[in-house]
């Protein structure tokens, strides 16, 4: 079920009003404008407003103010709006119709979890790939931050209409995996007694010591049986993939899964990383010089070109990542990639989208999404280690501390592009200081006042959505109405942030509502009402499990 916008629909009034002054030769211009509408921080201005006729005031050679009174004469009649009005200076805003708004709970419940469905991306194929590290060690904090918005940003782009694939990139090739298997092997060495030198800048933490420990214990002396390059490379499968299934399982924690673990040595086996190298060559892109292969990403703008294959003939990461992109683009027929990297991989965002131009696609079809750092603090003092690791805290220390809930509200809360503190004692808390408290502790509320109906018998069904006059009702009904708007607005924008800030906003309007307007009433003259208020608190408990949901959060019925 597609849920409508009225947003659009006034929009549409906007243009038929538009093309009747054009047929009438009141205005002349060539193509139709883009309506643009916004809500008004002052009730007083309406639910909607446009200021089109200041922006068209030059082409037209009309005053803004005469342009918009000759288009709200010329605005067809409409269920939804009211009333229209021209503003100073050249303003045109619009109330939403009393009735239409009190009906739109009934819309609500009739919708049920798919309110806020829209068709925006029509089927279109998108290819969410998020997290992606090297499976070298668990999951940790900065990790986490484009877990939790990468997963909630696919389901938001699920929920607009678009066929989405989330895809966790197993950087399973190179020396840093190189240096991992030997980090492994010798930590085996030592817990089989042998002595071993700890390859310098190898893996440390006490995650490595457990795996080369568990090893041990399952393979024996088998591996000190046989050669030693031959013992690395099979050590190294089976810490690889134990490392992946810890990754899988501590993001599985916090409710992050994927339709495909993509394995990077895939490329080279699958012969896909030659077809993207041979495409490039065809196209003129690599050039041979210094004993190394070099994409001329200067031919694309880029400052200087970048190597592809180094003397060594061992590939870059950068090759690797070209003939990833080639298979998602080419093989796999993705029409949008949006890529979340971590703030490390700033500078390598230009010359990636230049390799996507060199192989033919547009580069408009790849977004990449950085997110920035985070910085965990316990009062005023700063979280930097961990003894497991060594050297940082991770993902599953931060929810056994603070629950998956709060990492997924509080990762969400800001704007990937700005770096972040976050403070595990708020996070802890048990308050309406607490967001993450405050926000399901409305859903709990509602569950409550819907649990005691059950109980009292009364059946809201036929309860009659007219008697919702209260302004705190109306509030609340307007705050559910903004949701399908913003599943609109960040799926298009790729701005999953807006989220966590609406339920706030939605919890905030039914604590009012709740606080303002007795809803489950002794008095048996107020049973029309009680049965109407009942209804709006169905619908707003819907909304906030929608918004719950997006996030990837619970909504507790009781707390």
């Amino acid at each position: 079920m597609v849920t409508p916008l009225v947003r659009d629909s006034i929009s549409k009034l906007v243009s038929q009003a538009i093309e009747q002054s054009r047929r009438e030769g009141l205005v002349q211009l060539e193509t139709s404008p883009e309506v643009m509408l916004e809500r008004p921080g002052n009730p007083g201005h309406g639910d909607f407003a446009t200021s089109l006729p200041l922006r068209l005031a030059r082409a037209t050679r009309i005053k803004p103010l005469e342009l918009a009174q000759m288009l709200v004469e010329r605005m067809p009649a409409s269920n939804e709006v009211a009333k229209v009005e021209t503003a100073h200076p050249g303003f045109i805003n619009f109330f939403l119709d009393h009735d239409w708004v009190q009906r739109q709970v009934e819309v609500i419940r009739r919708a049920g979890r798919e309110f806020g469905r829209l068709n925006l991306g029509k089927g279109r194929k998108v290819m969410v790939e998020f997290v992606s590290v090297n499976p070298t060690g668990p999951v940790h904090v900065g990790h986490t931050r484009g877990a939790v918005m990468g997963s909630t940003l696919a389901a938001i782009l699920d929920a607009a209409g678009f066929n989405v694939t989330r895809e966790y990139y197993v950087n399973d090739a190179g020396n840093q995996m190189d240096l991992f298997y030997r980090s492994v092997y010798v930590r085996y060495l030592q817990s089989m007694g042998r002595d071993a030198e700890f390859p310098a800048n190898g893996y440390q933490g006490d995650y490595i010591s457990d795996l080369g420990r568990e090893i041990g214990e399952s393979a024996g002396t088998r591996f000190l049986e046989i050669e030693e390059s031959e013992a690395v490379a099979e050590i190294g499968d089976l810490a690889r993939e134990e490392m992946v299934a810890i990754i899988r399982q501590d993001l599985e924690g916090i409710g992050v899964e994927f339709d495909n673990w993509f394995s990077e040595r895939s490329l080279y086996r699958n012969g896909e990383y030659d077809k993207a190298m041979d495409l490039l060559r065809s196209r003129n892109f690599l050039s041979q010089r210094d004993d190394a292969l070099w994409f001329n990403s200067s031919m694309l703008g880029e400052e200087k070109d970048n190597v592809v294959v180094r003397s060594t003939g061992e590939p870059t990461y950068f090759a690797s990542d070209i003939a990833y992109h080639f298979n998602k683009f080419v093989a796999r027929d993705y029409a949008q990639v949006i890529d979340i990297w971590g703030a490390d991989h700033q500078g390598h965002v230009p010359r990636m989208k230049a390799a996507v131009e060199a192989l033919g696609i547009d580069p408009d079809a790849l977004t990449i999404l950085i997110s920035q750092l985070v910085t965990l603090k316990r009062g005023d003092d700063t979280v930097r280690a961990s003894k497991r690791t060594g050297d940082f805290v991770t993902l599953r220390e931060l929810v056994e501390e603070v629950g998956a809930d709060a990492c997924r509200y509080f990762f969400l809360a800001r704007a990937p592009s700005t770096q972040m503190d976050f403070d595990l004692e708020l996070a802890k808390k048990e308050s309406s200081e607490n967001p993450v408290y405050y926000v399901q502790y409305a859903h709990a509320r509602i569950a409550s006042i819907l649990n005691l109906a059950a109980e009292r018998g009364l059946d809201f069904d036929e309860g009659d959505v007219s008697l919702l006059n209260d302004p705190n009702e109306l509030n609340l009904i307007r705050t559910m109405l903004r949701f399908p708007e913003l599943i609109d607005l960040m799926a298009k924008n790729l701005e999953s942030h807006h989220l966590p800030h609406y339920a706030m906003e939605l919890a905030t309007a039914f604590h009012w509502f709740y606080e303002n307007c007795r809803v489950v009433s002794s008095n048996p003259e107020d049973l029309p009402l009680t049965l109407a208020r009942l209804k709006l608190a169905d619908a707003a408990k819907i909304t906030l499990q929608r918004a719950l949901d997006l996030m990837g959060m619970s909504a507790p019925e009781r707390m």
